[in-house]
């Protein structure tokens, strides 16, 4: 007997779970190689995205990336050595250190969110694939 190791021909066959986590498969790699080409991980990429609108203390970077502690520290700890944050003393409390984006972090940001589109092969200037996307992720979250 003969194993078979292509997929199916026929995708519209497919469950709509299998689709969509094929598809994130798909879009994961093609992240992953172009970020790795900018220096970055995705986890990275986050990061850098949540800090575009200014410097915040780790532990609310690491709230609003919904990561631990410890995985925020391991991802800003890369990016200092990369030159995409800086860590200063928060001029409010001495103890509690402030994390920022560099002028280099800011620029390999815009340069990933330019690159998005072609990973997506459009799809992702598409204001209703994304807004379906979005409920789906929203209706998903609710009912957890």
């Amino acid at each position: 007997m003969t194993v078979s190791t292509t997929p199916e021909a026929d995708l519209s066959t497919w469950p709509t779970g299998r689709l969509l986590a094929v598809a994130a498969r798909l879009v994961e790699q093609r992240w992953v190689a172009v970020l790795d080409g900018m220096g970055l991980t995705h986890a990275g990429l986050i990061a850098l995205h949540t800090l575009r609108d200014g410097p915040l203390p780790q532990r609310t970077l690491a709230q609003r990336c919904q990561v631990t502690d410890q995985t925020m520290s391991r991802t800003l700890d890369r990016l200092a050595r990369a030159g995409f944050v800086a860590r200063a003393a928060d001029p409010a409390d001495g103890r509690r250190q402030l994390t920022r984006l560099t002028e280099r972090g800011r620029a390999v940001h815009e340069q990933a969110v330019r690159a998005e589109p072609a990973l997506l092969g459009g799809l992702g200037d598409d204001d209703a694939f994304r807004a379906g996307l979005l409920a789906l992720i929203t209706r998903l979250s609710a009912s957890d």
